[in-house]
């Protein structure tokens, strides 16, 4: 416990699934936390579950408008970042010859161009010596049918962390790639697109391909943040990890 005592903690689409996970864990390791996200209702039902030192800010990271508005807030009250988990994402998913150009500006805009524009704009506010954070994909590395923009928007976030590892290295900023694998989230349903029954048959699928048999936790990926954010993997940086059950390894 305490591991991020006394850190600042800032966790994009922090108000549901992995993000709140690893919200609450955060908090729970002494951070305080600023949890965005599009929707007011599940911050403020964030903030009332989570509870302690954690702050809400409703805004969308693919607008440049809303991450200008979070820098300020934060610059105003904290002055500084000392650990960013730049988590949010999502975006359509469909077979190939069905996506059309709005699925792929969706896909882009939030994965790809909200990613980059958060670490960005956040940056002259994280601390030299800080942790970045960011959620990839098991997707990113694999070929997967349905995924094709979405997969590559993964990937260029695994290199993205290789990238600003080499850009940030003068300031000791590490720079890591969290790649999840089937995550139990709300995802599937409300921003893929899915239906309950294929919600449903697609975590049975991947659980079953899955080597340990089973689907994760949103909490198993806090427990990797929660890493990565601390003194722990102080010498770890530009690094992938996996945290998939062994699906993208064997």
């Amino acid at each position: 416990m305490n591991r991020l005592q006394g850190k600042i903690a800032v966790v994009t689409g922090g108000s549901s699934g992995m993000g709140r996970a690893t919200a609450a864990q955060f908090v729970a390791e002494g951070a305080t936390v600023i949890v965005t996200g599009r929707r007011q209702d599940r911050i403020d039902a964030t903030i009332a579950e989570i509870g302690g030192a954690i702050e809400g800010f409703q805004g969308d990271i693919a607008d440049l408008a809303d991450l200008e508005r979070l820098r300020a807030y934060i610059a105003e009250k904290h002055g500084r970042i000392d650990v960013l988990f730049a988590n949010a994402g999502g975006g359509s998913l469909g077979a190939f010859g069905t996506v059309s150009e709005a699925d792929f500006d969706r896909t882009v805009a939030i994965n790809l161009k909200g990613t980059f524009f958060t670490v960005q704009t956040l940056l002259p506010l994280i601390v030299d010596g800080g942790s970045i954070i960011l959620n990839g994909s098991i997707a990113g590395s694999l070929g997967m049918p349905a995924f094709t923009v979405y997969s590559a928007t993964k990937a260029a976030i695994r290199s993205f962390a290789r990238t600003w590892t080499k850009d940030l290295s003068a300031r000791r900023i590490r720079v890591n790639t969290l790649a999840p694998g089937t995550i139990i989230t709300p995802i599937m349903t409300e921003q893929a697109g899915f239906s309950e029954e294929q919600r449903d048959a697609f975590y049975a699928q991947f659980a079953s391909e899955t080597p340990l048999g089973r689907n994760g936790d949103p909490s198993e990926i806090a427990s990797v943040a929660t890493f990565l954010a601390s003194a722990e993997s102080s010498f770890v940086t530009g690094v992938e990890l996996h945290v998939d059950g062994g699906y993208a390894q064997v």
